[in-house]
């Protein structure tokens, strides 16, 4: 049986309940499991997908919670390390009165996935891989392991999705990296989403058009730019068009993009565990159009673990 492999970060969200506040004066918090590759490798399993998870964590409380959590959702965990040299990585965050988030990044085991770590993992029954890289950009032995991995990959004929998962407070200082080394993934892939801000960060456009235009000229993959309610954007074969969504009252927009990702992954699954190589657009319009509904179910609850153990497939039209 075929299987999903994901890498990057693992983390823990350690989220302010007292709003407004900055996270100096901030007393409460809750913990969340993290990551946006961790996100989608959840939300695969959820939807009955096998899936394996590429990251590393501490020997820590942190660590041991992220390992029973995707046990739980049953991800596969004999990729997801524990390294006792460093401890499981923290994202502390608060949004405050004005909309903008405080923010800190308390880095550890994420950071030190190694390329030794990816020549141990088993790729010989992996169908797709995923890179969703938020911290995978950073300096450290992910960054490496990324690359390297990627270039097995494209020697064992792996289909390759990327994810950027462009985060302003991570690389604010240093956005240059960021977009450059996102477009070696691109320029590699096979499918890859990106929001309609990361499209023109990415392009050094203006306007959604302009940067559609861009990536279906600069890129051979098929790729998918999010629009929120007003659904996604695909371009494949020189065009773009816009596969709409379903309505829902949001509580929660968190994972609703890991949601859609991982709902497109466990689809394309499915056809290439069929025997099949190539997708036609059609069936690209049914796999988008059914991964517009995982995302859009997740936001009607709160926390993106709390609303993938509500996915199931049954949602899906027939592909």
């Amino acid at each position: 049986m075929s299987k999903i492999l994901c890498i990057g970060e693992a983390l823990i969200d350690m989220i302010c309940t007292d709003k407004g506040k900055a996270l100096s004066d901030g007393e409460n918090f809750l913990k969340k499991p993290g990551g946006a590759p961790t996100n989608v490798a959840a939300a695969v399993a959820a939807l009955g997908g096998n899936v394996e998870l590429a990251a590393k964590v501490g020997v820590d409380p942190f660590g041991k919670h992220m390992i029973d959590v995707m046990n739980d959702f049953g991800v596969g965990t004999k990729y997801l390390l524990q390294d006792a040299a460093y401890f499981t990585t923290f994202a502390f965050v608060s949004l405050m009165e004005n909309g903008e988030r405080d923010f800190y990044f308390n880095r550890g085991a994420d950071g030190q996935l190694t390329e030794a770590d990816i020549e141990a993992i088993d790729l010989s029954d992996i169908s797709i891989i995923h890179f969703g890289s938020a911290t995978g950009f950073l300096p450290g032995p992910l960054q490496a392991a990324y690359k390297r991995l990627l270039q097995e990959a494209r020697v064992k004929n792996i289909f390759v999705s990327f994810d950027p998962n462009y985060r302003h407070l991570l690389f604010r200082n240093n956005t240059q990296t960021f977009i450059d080394q996102s477009w070696y993934f691109l320029e590699r892939c096979n499918f890859f989403k990106v929001s309609d801000e990361e499209a023109m960060l990415l392009t050094g456009t203006s306007s959604l058009q302009a940067a559609a235009e861009a990536l279906l000229n600069k890129t051979k993959a098929v790729f998918t730019i999010t629009l929120g309610k007003d659904g996604t954007m695909i371009g494949m074969d020189g065009q773009t068009e816009i596969i709409e969504s379903i309505a829902v009252k949001p509580v929660d927009t968190t994972g609703a993009g890991d949601a859609f990702v991982g709902a497109v992954l466990y689809q394309l699954d499915k056809v290439f565990s069929g025997g099949q190589s190539f997708v036609a657009k059609e069936n690209w319009r049914k796999i988008v159009g059914n991964a517009n509904k995982a995302g859009a179910r997740t936001c009607e609850y709160l926390g993106a673990m709390e609303a993938f153990k509500h996915l199931s497939n049954n949602i899906f039209d027939a592909p």
